[in-house]
């Protein structure tokens, strides 16, 4: 059995990322400094580096992963529903710092995905690209929040590290094998050239 390579990246900037405010599935654009961003990791990824590319069915991920498709000549981007980001229902427009201090039990807003229910999902949606792209490598283009939790469960914890946070346009490996999943590698850093 060849083994499943899943590359998780996250999008390009959108002024609600700026301003540190929860998008989770309110759809937000590009801005211009995301969709730069875009274009400099396909540019960074290189054609013959993945197989297939999936998003999540939100702009900032689906217009991240068309331009990276269309550099690495992938064909059409293939949307997963279960790469969409956590909703954080009521919350959603609220800065980072206000959502904690009006919600000390984020489990609690309204409408919210609470973290079980983003834990069993991020499991789910493993489940569905090993099946799905079970010896191939597949880009798969989606959010801060649920790529967070996907690193703490493969990564049992260890990722990301306290305080981190995860640059848009950040790429992490994982890897399926018949052992289960495991981090290739870990960058939270959005992608750029070396200079």
């Amino acid at each position: 059995m060849t083994n499943t390579i899943v590359g998780l990246l996250r999008h390009g900037q959108t002024d609600w990322n700026i301003d540190f405010r929860l998008q989770g599935t309110t759809d937000i654009a590009l801005n211009q400094t995301g969709l730069n961003q875009a274009k400099v990791a396909a540019s960074m990824l290189g054609r013959g580096s993945w197989d297939a590319i999936v998003s999540s069915p939100l702009s900032r991920a689906k217009d991240t992963a068309e331009i990276v498709a269309t550099a690495l000549e992938l064909g059409p981007v293939a949307i997963e529903p279960l790469l969409l980001e956590r909703a954080f229902g009521e919350a959603e427009g609220m800065r980072h710092d206000e959502w904690k201090l009006a919600f000390p039990d984020q489990n609690l807003v309204r409408g919210c995905e609470t973290l079980d229910e983003l834990t069993m999902r991020a499991w789910r949606l493993l489940d569905r690209l090993a099946a799905d792209y079970s010896g191939r490598r597949v880009l798969a283009v989606t959010h801060g929040a649920l790529i967070r939790k996907l690193l703490k469960l493969v990564s049992k914890s260890e990722y990301p590290r306290e305080g981190e946070r995860l640059g848009n346009a950040c790429l992490s490996i994982f890897e399926h094998s018949v052992d289960g999943w495991r981090v290739l590698s870990y960058e939270p850093k959005t992608l750029q050239p070396d200079i």
